[in-house]
């Protein structure tokens, strides 16, 4: 029991009276529940190492073998390194960032690289170690690297990697830096690097990968002077105080060294003077531990915005580690003094607001950004206005944009709704003239299947790949806009994009129920088979027509009638988690995490199992949640069934552990599903804390039995986003079996 009753005794909503041992537990450190190394194995691809919520700085363990797996630089498998850098993707499917990688050695390295394997030789100067000689904690890394007998330590800043090297005493201490390096499909196209000082280098890293055109810069100063500097492109030495090149290593030497050598790495996008200012600014001393524990405090603030209780050990590690994953991403990219670089490759001077990238947004409109709408209002203002500075400078809001470059990677425009989302919640921390003209400019493009839409009303399958994919995701962006324009009062562009919104009909084919690729107003693709996947050959992105058949969030009422009415929509909705089916041999990877034909480890079906709850089988729902809860999710290091996401498959976790799920990404409500927790006390800012409470909750209590909301009967079965942020108390009363009456009319 010593970290289950977490603060209560504290907080205004109280849960019963204390003894002094519940007391005692009121100052539990949440980060104390995060494992980072959850999610590290099989094909969760998190990232593992040292950083701050929502930071430009990840500093990580970096593995030699590479592959799909490897997206992150890790994975829990391998048991050798390379060294340490700066950026890194988390969950993504995808690899690439790796930058300004550091690698503590001792003597001269056999060579500098090595015929190993993997698609392109890899640094001579790895090491193995072993996992229990490995530790991480929010803000924190370390790990003993054997060749060596280094303990490598990390923490970080918002915008600086710190690193602590313990060596044995020797006078052949030194560090590669290695500007070669890179993660997944990230390749160097240019790299210098200046010797300063005898305690300062400097130097760029250009390179090529999943984003086009990347640059970082930075200032690393020791702690120990440096003796001797050789600087090599590929395997041939051309310097000793700088250079330039597109392979560049150098080999850092110091005298003799007893113990400690620490050096701190600041990065920018912008220039090395930058990133020299933001060591200045956040990171002027050399106390590794003050650091640390400043990283550990910056997590335990985020962390506390939601304190739950539970009697399941288990369930507080993953819950806490799930709430830990979805503020790796989206991360800062400017400087401490406010600039950046934009998508049109222009140096922005002292921005107003905190400019972001990595936006996975296909994957994280569905659950991660509403859950910032609720624990991070005011990081979601300045994500927005991120968005919409990337907007003036592409012509068009981001699709997946990562460190100044659109990527396009995924179908649709999932930032409108994101966008439109947070308007609609009442968020006004951006330009919300820019923001209309920004959604309405986007989905009146011509790019990527649009003229279709506009033209014909769907995307023709003989035109694309992903054709049903793309054009469902449009028409949830056409009913964001819509609901925006009708609250702007712009009634002629709310007809329009209402209109648009229900384009959606046009893939679905009424004679069989499944949506599927047209070719004309009169033709359907054919062949077609509702349960095959051919990966980026057919009409759907990473899943099949199972899958989306039921990715009409916005209108689910309409798709209810397609079906055929409620009781045609259950009986394939169950069907959906009964069916086993043969997908294919060209099926993604992705799609993973089955339960029949749904799959959980794709973002498509998030929101499917909520969807009983629009057609009076409120029970399904709980059934359904409670057992992706259960068995799809977990504390061990493969606990998460399939790519992470930047956030997503964590954050449908946390809202769906505290019971409630925003079905439409930009409705603002969020319908109850089956909350795990016991009780749950949200800061929801201004003052505000919402407390929910799950009465007689158990395994076996997972069906809501009635609702109250500040002591009064709450007759819906979901709650808006302006009700949850006045704070409050939401309780939930459970039981064994369905109750026959709470959500079967659908209100």
């Amino acid at each position: 029991m010593l970290h289950r009753f977490l603060s209560f005794c504290a907080i205004v909503f109280a849960v019963g009276a204390c003894s002094p041992s519940k007391q005692n537990q009121a100052n539990s450190s949440l980060v104390a529940f995060v494992d980072p190394f959850i999610g590290t194995a099989s094909h969760g691809h998190v990232f593992l190492g040292a950083s701050q919520p929502f930071g430009a700085v990840q500093l990580g363990p970096v593995n030699m073998t590479e592959g799909w797996d490897w997206c992150s630089g890790y994975n829990y498998s391998d048991s050798i390194l390379i060294g340490f850098s700066h950026t890194h993707l988390s969950g993504t499917g995808i690899g690439d960032l790796g930058d300004i990688m550091l690698m503590p050695v001792t003597g001269t390295p056999d060579s500098l690289f090595t015929t190993g394997y993997g698609p392109r030789v890899r640094p001579g100067y790895y090491s193995l170690y072993s996992h229990n000689e490995e530790s991480a904690a929010p803000g924190y890394y370390s790990v003993r690297l054997k060749r060596y007998n280094v303990q490598a330590e990390l923490t970080a800043t918002q915008r600086v990697g710190f690193h602590q090297y313990h060596f044995p005493a020797t006078d052949t201490a030194g560090i590669m830096i290695d500007l070669e390096s890179g993660i997944g499909w990230d390749s160097p196209v240019e790299t210098s690097i200046q010797l300063v000082n005898d305690t300062t280098i400097t130097g760029i890293r250009k390179s090529r990968g999943w984003a086009k055109k990347q640059e970082v810069y930075f200032t690393a100063l020791f702690s120990q002077p440096i003796r001797s500097v050789t600087v090599y492109d590929s395997a041939t030495v051309v310097s000793t105080t700088a250079a330039s090149g597109r392979k560049l290593r150098a080999f850092v030497r110091f005298g003799p060294v007893k113990d400690l050598v620490r050096v701190k790495v600041g990065i920018s996008p912008v220039s090395v003077e930058n990133a020299a200012g933001n060591i200045a600014a956040e990171l002027p001393g050399w106390d590794f531990a003050a650091a640390k524990k400043e990283a550990a405090a910056q997590w335990e603030k985020e962390l506390s915005k939601i304190r739950i209780r539970t009697t399941d050990t288990a369930r507080l590690k993953t819950f806490y580690t799930s709430l830990y994953h979805t503020m790796i991403s989206p991360s800062l990219f400017n400087d401490h003094n406010g600039d950046y670089r934009g998508t049109d490759g222009k140096v922005y001077k002292k921005a107003t607001f905190s400019n972001y990238t990595t936006f996975s947004l296909w994957d994280t409109y569905r659950a991660a950004n509403p859950l910032f709408t609720i624990t991070q209002p005011a990081r979601v203002n300045d994500m927005v206005s991120s968005m919409l500075a990337i907007y003036q400078q592409q012509g068009k809001l981001p699709v997946w944009h990562l460190v100044g470059n659109e990527t396009n990677t995924m179908p649709g425009n999932s930032s409108v709704q994101v966008v439109a989302d947070a308007y609609l919640k009442g968020l006004r921390g951006f330009d919300t003239a820019l923001a209309w003209e920004a959604v309405r400019a986007t989905q009146m493009q011509d790019a990527r299947g649009m003229s279709f839409v506009k033209s014909l009303g769907f995307i023709p399958a003989d035109s694309m790949v992903e054709s049903v994919a793309m054009g469902l995701e449009y028409a949830i962006s056409d009913w964001a806009v819509a609901e925006m324009a009708k609250n702007m009062g712009k009634q002629s562009d709310y007809e329009l994009f209402s209109a648009r919104a229900g384009n959606y009909r046009n893939y679905f084919d009424t004679t069989i129920r499944f949506v599927r690729g047209r070719v004309s107003e009169s033709q359907w693709r054919t062949p077609f088979n509702p349960s095959e996947s051919r990966h980026m050959y057919d009409d759907f992105a990473e899943g099949n027509s199972w899958q989306y058949s039921w990715m009409i969030p916005h209108d689910v009422e309409g798709l209810i009638r397609l079906m055929g009415g409620k009781d045609a929509f259950n009986k394939k909705l169950d069907s959906l988690f009964s069916l086993k089916a043969d997908m294919g041999k060209d099926a993604s990877p992705d799609i993973s995490g089955l339960i029949g034909m749904y799959a959980h480890g794709n973002e498509p079906s998030h929101h499917i199992t909520y969807l009983y709850s629009f057609s009076g089988q409120p029970w399904k729902t709980a059934d359904k949640v409670r057992y992706i809860l259960d068995s799809l999710y977990s504390d061990r290091y493969d606990g998460i069934c399939g790519n992470e996401d930047a956030g997503q498959m964590s954050a449908w976790y946390v809202l769906s552990a505290l019971g409630i799920y925003q079905v439409n990404p930009a409705g603002g409500h969020f319908v109850f599903g089956s909350p795990v927790i016991d009780d749950a006390i949200i800061d929801v800012g201004n003052g505000n804390t919402l407390h929910i409470e799950a009465r007689n909750n158990s395994r076996v209590n997972r069906y809501i039995q009635s609702v109250t909301r500040n002591g009064q009967p709450f007759p819906l079965s979901y709650i808006d986003y302006a009700d949850l942020m006045s704070g409050g108390s939401l309780v939930f009363e459970m039981g064994p079996s369905p109750s026959g009456t709470w959500g079967i009319s659908n209100k």
